[in-house]
């Protein structure tokens, strides 16, 4: 089992940063793939990004490129996505997941665990 608690969203205006935490417990973590979904008004969950268990490899969906971006420490056993230049349809609430397989944590249906979810809202 893993257990992930996200933190870090909140009310920001369009153009500023932000920078998500998911703190984990329960499986070791340098041995978990990590990812980030989200899940807008009205829509359903999408994949974000996705970070292998050393933090050498890592995915973007085409959306998010350029102004996503994913880490981790395995040290603090926390994983973390940064969005630069915040825009209004980049709010949703934001979702940490994680799983034993690189290619699954890409995949919401294959996805082992799942956070609880943090609200991140733009203004504009």
């Amino acid at each position: 089992q893993v257990q992930l608690v996200e933190s870090g969203g909140g009310l920001v205006q369009a153009g500023n940063s932000l920078r998500l935490s998911c703190a984990a417990s329960g499986r070791t973590f340098g041995r978990t793939a990590m990812g980030w979904f989200r899940q807008a008004p009205g829509k359903d969950r999408e994949f974000v990004a996705a970070i292998s268990m050393s933090g050498g490899s890592t995915y973007y969906a085409d959306s998010v490129k350029g102004r996503f971006t994913i880490s981790r420490d395995n040290a603090k056993n926390t994983a973390y996505l940064r969005i630069n230049n915040l825009k209004p349809e980049d709010t949703a609430v934001y979702y940490c997941a994680a799983d034993p397989s690189f290619r699954n944590i890409r995949v919401e249906n294959e996805v082992d665990f799942w956070g609880q979810g943090t609200q991140v809202t733009v203004s504009s």
